[in-house]
């Protein structure tokens, strides 16, 4: 028995499928009509898409509002224009048949005038999509009707039908002025000819009947236009939310990228320089532990302090980072202050290192000083890995302006102990000098060693006048 049940939409009966696309294509349906009902819906449902957001509440529809936007779906609508063209097909005919019945000097309704009673309706299918050709034929069908001599009857109603539809989506000024002719035409030439007698308050019935239906045609353009405005205001105002939405996205995804490439370079500054000091002095240690055991303690007790500081560093660095975004810490857990301490480990590691303050010193910005004191302990660092037993003279030159930082070795005198692809080293001191604003060049030199040369620029200091020291003064 389960077997036999079958979905609704696979019993629909081909001919009504049939029709059904054939409605579809002579009369658009949904936004493409651009009626009065298709754009409530999209108006309703516009503001809906465009008003919903997961922090605000979505607002309530009203059931006469959700009742009307239900009925007006685009396979109701499809039904509606069915069932008004059928209506009025038979409202004409029949009325037609009655008209004629009781006016012996009209005409009888053969199958000429059958044909013209239904081919009003049956046009009125494209009117949406050609309002003005479909006005246009009404017209010209419904003026035949009443010269061939055919009883008046609800003949206009087509008529009527389509003038409103052409006011309301199609160009008042080529459907507007037919109301005049077609007045002229119904007061004068058409009575006189069939034996009509009129009168002039059926005239001015007439006239007020078509300013009726001017106005009624105007008020269902401006409220089609008021609908097509507050559409194109709720479909802008989606766009615009989007675009901010993506923008906000956008901005998150790059401060979280400026994030994990900040973290990724301090940990590079961190344990690059104390893992190449760890290699390097346990390579010496085991190559000096049988013949030079004191030596070998000596690589090892460096290896011990290089390991302590690493970790400290390290423990300092996810301190700041599980602190939370904008809690940096206070002070630079490295800074050239101590010279001597950033050069500490390069020496434990056989390497001859001079230091060399050239101006006054002075407190510097945390991000320049941790800068500086990177890039030195990053030069050393290479000196370690590419250059052993080269001479290493780090200059601190302080100046109002900047601050200048250059790293110079000699050429090597032993091959290097660690063969290893080059890494990110210079890469990311060239990044942190040029995130400050300075700039950092670093090659060989015409003797064989290397250069480096960074200048970061500082913010200026303003000089005031020692009035104390002046009036100390005799």
């Amino acid at each position: 028995m389960a077997s036999r049940i079958r979905p609704r939409a696979a019993v629909t009966h081909p001919l009504r499928r049939a029709i059904r696309h054939t409605y579809a294509d002579v009369f658009p349906v949904g936004n493409q009509s651009g009626g009065y009902v298709a754009g409530y819906r999209a108006e309703v449902t516009s503001n809906a898409a465009a008003t919903e957001s997961p922090d605000q509440p979505r607002p309530e529809v009203s059931p006469i509002a959700a009742a009307w936007a239900r009925w007006t779906r685009p396979e109701y609508t499809v039904r509606w224009n069915a069932a008004l063209v059928l209506v009025l097909v038979i409202v004409q005919v029949g009325a037609g048949y009655a008209a004629n019945a009781r006016g012996e000097a009209l005409r009888a309704l053969d199958p000429l005038g059958c044909g013209l009673l239904i081919a009003g309706p049956l046009l009125l299918l494209a009117r949406r999509r050609y309002p003005l050709p479909v006005f246009y034929t009404v017209l010209a069908v419904t003026a035949a009707y009443l010269l061939f001599g055919y009883g008046y009857g609800p003949v206009f109603f087509a008529l009527i039908v389509a003038f409103l539809t052409a006011g309301r989506i199609g160009s008042r000024w080529y459907s507007y002025p037919f109301v005049v002719p077609g007045y002229l035409l119904m007061v004068w030439p058409v009575p006189e000819w069939r034996g009509y007698t009129g009168n002039a308050w059926q005239q001015f019935g007439l006239l007020a009947w078509l300013l009726v239906l001017v106005a009624l045609a105007e008020a269902l353009r401006q409220r089609r236009s008021v609908l097509v405005a507050r559409r194109q205001r709720a479909e802008s105002a989606r766009r615009h939310e989007q675009e901010q939405r993506a923008r906000e996205l956008a901005e998150r995804e790059r401060r979280a990228s400026a994030e994990r490439l900040e973290i990724a370079r301090e940990l590079h500054d961190v344990l690059a320089h104390s893992l190449s000091l760890i290699n390097v002095q346990s390579s010496v240690a085991l190559e000096l532990l049988d013949r030079r055991p004191e030596q070998a303690a000596e690589a090892l007790s460096a290896i011990k302090t290089a390991s302590r500081d690493a970790l400290g560093e390290v423990h300092a660095l996810l301190r700041s980072i599980r602190s939370g975004a904008g809690a940096a810490p206070t002070a630079p857990t490295v800074g050239i202050a101590d010279l001597d301490g950033l050069t500490e480990a390069a020496r434990t590691a056989g390497i001859q290192v001079r230091s060399n303050v050239i101006g006054t010193r002075r407190r510097l910005p945390a991000v320049v000083d941790v800068a500086a004191a990177r890039i030195i302990q990053e030069s050393l660092t290479n000196v370690v890995r590419h250059a052993p037993g080269a001479e290493v003279l780090v200059t601190v030159h302080y100046s109002p302006e900047q601050l200048h930082v250059t790293v110079d070795n000699t050429r090597p005198t032993a091959p290097a102990a660690l063969s290893s692809p080059g890494g990110h080293g210079i890469s990311g001191m060239t990044e942190r000098a040029h995130a400050l604003g300075g700039e950092l060049s670093a090659g060989p030199d015409s003797d064989g060693g290397f250069h480096v040369d960074a200048r970061l620029p500082l913010p200026r200091v303003e000089q005031r006048p020692n009035t104390q020291r002046a009036q100390e003064v005799p």
